[in-house]
């Protein structure tokens, strides 16, 4: 049999049969502490950052096996203090370019606002619930702008309809005149101007009498939001948060967000009127694929069926077990006014996510953290995304990136 040169050559001996899986990537969350209940104690290492170094350690971090099947060597000692979470020394600036009406089809509505920003190229968006949230920058004046052009850039208030010539109420303009006129104080759109009003010069227009709004940080995901990918549940915890900001104002007997027992029923017929709701606001990140893009999580993809979890396969792809950054998030909050000491409540079950949108000066306040708990371990499995890849998703989310399903 000839030489071949070294290069010709593979890299390790085949196998004569598949060999088994690494100990551990069977694991589901079933076999996962959901709380952290007895924790202190545990000996290890601490979890990754929320906020990724620029590079990519040698080794995959938190894994009792190298991607070989051997034991893994922990050389993280040797990567320093750039492991820990870093935080942005400045916010990125942010601008509200036009924001519309969107009728749902559950019967309520939503204004979704875009955002251009001196950060990156990409169009993010703010899902914004309820008449009581708006944008500071969307309603400031600009040079030589006329009523119409505002209207069509959404910079109005109340409803827009044929023959409309003002992006201001009809009883604002005439009180202006000297001619009277006021708002019923509990109309929808007298909520509206007067968060528009509050929004000069004041970083908090969202109500106190309200309590804290309800706010998602959101990345955007392809594969679970439009294609139905089983592999994670971001478009179930999209549909969720959505669900939660369209529950009605709240009365005596419930409150903002509170589930009922028919909370996931779609049986009733539909009502076109729309909805007032609670409110609250999803945050629409652009950052696909925990910041990698949509090309690389498609490479990881197949790395995942190839038997590495979703941090691994980033890895082994050069990117960072989680690229994102939740800077243009807060600039986004604190541009609705969401600033300020009444704070907000924030959906995630990322503690980490927590101190990375509170900015570098903790410009916003997060009062609570809510746990988003996937709809199949609600439902005993009747509903929601299942499935062993969506299993093992959760397992990786709670052991390596130390995700709470506990309030």
């Amino acid at each position: 049999m000839p030489d071949f040169p070294a290069h010709a050559s593979p890299a390790f001996t085949p196998a004569a049969s598949p060999r088994a899986r690494p100990k551990g990537h069977d694991r589901t969350v079933s076999d996962l502490r959901l709380t952290r209940e007895g924790e202190k104690g545990v000996v290890g290492v601490p979890a990754p950052p929320l906020v990724s170094p620029a590079y990519t350690p040698p080794r995959t971090p938190d894994v009792g096996v190298g991607h070989d099947g051997e034991p893994a060597v922990d050389d993280r000692a040797e990567l320093g203090p750039k492991t820990k979470a870093q935080f942005l020394d400045e916010l990125p600036e942010v601008t509200c370019e036009v924001r519309a009406r969107i009728p749902t089809t559950t019967g309520t509505e939503m204004w979704l606002h875009l955002y251009h920003n001196n950060a990156d190229e990409k169009e993010h968006l703010a899902i914004v619930f309820g008449p009581n949230i708006r944008s500071k920058s969307l309603d400031r004046q600009r040079p030589g702008e006329s009523e119409r052009e505002r209207m069509i850039r959404g910079a109005y208030v109340g409803t827009l309809y044929p023959g409309r010539t003002s992006s201001r109420r009809v009883e604002e303009i005439k009180k202006e005149a000297g001619f009277g006129g006021t708002l019923p104080a509990s109309s929808p759109a007298s909520s509206e101007e007067l968060s528009m009003q509050a929004s000069e010069g004041s970083e908090t227009t969202y109500p106190p009498s309200l309590g804290p709004p309800l706010v998602r940080i959101h990345s955007e995901c392809y594969t679970g939001e439009t294609v139905w990918s089983a592999r994670c549940d971001c478009g179930e915890q999209l549909d969720e948060a959505a669900r939660l900001m369209s529950l009605p104002w709240p009365t005596p007997s419930t409150t903002p967000g509170s589930d009922t027992p028919n909370s996931h029923s779609h049986s009733l017929p539909f009502d076109p009127t729309p909805v007032p709701s609670c409110g609250g606001v999803i945050i629409y990140l652009r950052q696909e694929g925990r910041g990698i893009g949509l090309l690389s999580k498609l490479k990881a993809y197949n790395l995942q069926d190839l038997g590495h979890d979703t941090m691994e396969a980033n890895l082994l792809l050069r990117h960072p077990g989680d690229a994102r950054s939740y800077g243009l998030a807060t600039s986004m909050l604190l541009d609705l006014g969401l600033g300020g000491e009444n704070g907000i409540k924030l959906l995630t079950n990322n503690p980490e996510k927590v101190r990375a949108v509170e900015g570098p000066n903790q410009e916003i306040r997060v009062v609570e953290r809510v746990p988003m708990i996937p709809l199949a371990w609600k439902t005993g499995g009747l509903e929601g995304v299942r499935g062993p890849e969506v299993e093992r998703y959760l397992a990786t989310k709670i052991e390596k990136f130390k995700h709470m399903f506990s309030g």
